[in-house]
């Protein structure tokens, strides 16, 4: 590609790594374009975040196609990972210790496949107060980390499949196709209370947004060789 096709606008598709942020891959990306063809600025936007124990597709544009980052993450996105039953965690994944154990012997898997059903459709759900998003100025994981206890309001979200793929406790793997703001890390958690017991995310892959599968994303490694 040129670097008139970067400045039109180009819509990549990148396979995230594990523990990095979004905005690095992003950051990534537009130093790659910038250095390839000495450009000063460019625009690069990402439509999308996935936390950074999470990997699969992030889409990015380019320049004038920036403007559709809106239109892409309104579409529906597809999950697939890990829930490990028997404790918790305050960010509901790997990224803080375990607080809290249950004893898992008595669960069965004919409960948790009928687990999934209370969570089909159009439901309520709290996102983590690990989380980016914003109360009264202050990111939620500013007042997680400083021990403050925040007031987090529902949200509608809607999933429109939800699977178990695999039991092998305490490993429970799923596939999950849901609406933008969906927290797959807040099901987890949720899911583990459906069980009367905890649950926490333990690996997490974006498969699709929309039309768009991380069978057909590239590495930033490959990326960068094909600039």
């Amino acid at each position: 590609m040129t670097e008139q096709d970067f400045k039109d606008g180009q819509v990549l598709l990148i396979d995230k790594p594990l523990n990095w942020t979004s905005f690095q891959v992003v950051n990534k990306v537009r130093w790659l374009i910038k250095q390839r063809f000495g450009l000063k600025k460019i625009k690069v936007g990402h439509a999308g975040t996935l936390d950074p124990l999470a990997t699969g597709l992030l889409i990015l544009c380019t320049g004038k196609f920036t403007k559709k980052i809106e239109t892409f993450q309104a579409q529906e996105k597809e999950y697939t990972g890990t829930f490990t039953l028997g404790a918790t965690t305050p960010s509901y994944d790997l990224e803080t210790k375990i607080d809290q154990q249950f004893d898992i012997s008595e669960i069965t898997s004919e409960e948790i496949k009928n687990a999934t059903e209370q969570f089909t459709g159009e439901i309520q759900q709290q996102p983590p107060v690990f989380s980016a998003l914003k109360k009264e100025g202050k990111r939620l994981y500013e007042y997680a980390r400083a021990g403050e206890k925040v007031e987090i309001p529902t949200r509608t979200v809607h999933i429109s499949a939800f699977e178990i793929t695999r039991i092998e406790l305490p490993e429970v793997d799923f596939r999950v196709a849901c609406s933008k703001g969906t927290y797959i890390r807040s099901l987890a958690h949720d899911f583990g209370k459906a069980l009367n017991n905890g649950a926490h995310l333990s690996a997490l892959q974006r498969t699709k947004i929309g039309d768009f599968s991380v069978e057909n994303a590239t590495t930033i490694e490959a990326f960068e060789q094909s600039l």
